[in-house]
């Protein structure tokens, strides 16, 4: 058996066999991640749980606005390695559309990157959605420091960097 924590692993994990039994753990919809037929017959050799954070952005968008209504500016930080980015932007962009914000999609995937972005960010947004990734959830502390540093109001979409000192957070218990 094969135990995988995120969607990249899961996909390679896929596309390596179709014989061993694989268990995966996903932020994203594992039916658009192609990793199963359907939710409630999966088939195949892959099974698992999913959170589905990657259709929370519109709920945090509305949290931040109810917060912040005078929010015109907001950007969203994506991390574009994660499977679930693509239908997350998609989801931000719809949600604000609806609402009369403007986001803007800044990516990041390394400490660097992460730096580069809230340089580039505090001079041009209101506010931040931090969006679902592996790597935000292991940077929290640097994601929660820069956006107090840089005083730019932040949700994320994990409980951790609520927990490290961030403004707000909403998404999916995962440690039931």
């Amino acid at each position: 058996m094969i135990a995988a924590t995120d969607s990249p692993s899961t996909v390679a994990a896929k596309a390596a066999t179709t014989t061993i039994p694989i268990v995966f753990m996903s932020g994203g919809d594992p039916v658009q991640l192609g990793l199963v037929a359907s939710l409630n017959r999966p088939g195949g050799n892959v099974t698992g749980v999913t959170f589905l954070v990657a259709t929370l952005a519109a709920k945090l968008l509305g949290l931040l606005r109810d917060l912040l209504p005078q929010a015109a500016r907001i950007a969203v930080l994506t991390d574009p390695n994660m499977p679930v980015t693509e239908s997350f932007v998609s989801d931000a962009l719809a949600a604000a559309a609806a609402i009369g914000k403007q986001i803007e999609v800044l990516n990041a995937s390394t400490g660097r990157d992460i730096d580069a972005v809230f340089a580039q960010l505090a001079q041009t947004v209101d506010a931040l959605l931090v969006g679902p990734a592996v790597s935000f959830t292991t940077r929290r502390v640097q994601l929660v420091t820069l956006a107090a540093y840089h005083r730019v109001p932040a949700i994320y979409s994990f409980r951790e960097a609520a927990e490290a000192g961030g403004l707000m957070s909403y998404g999916t218990n995962n440690f039931i």
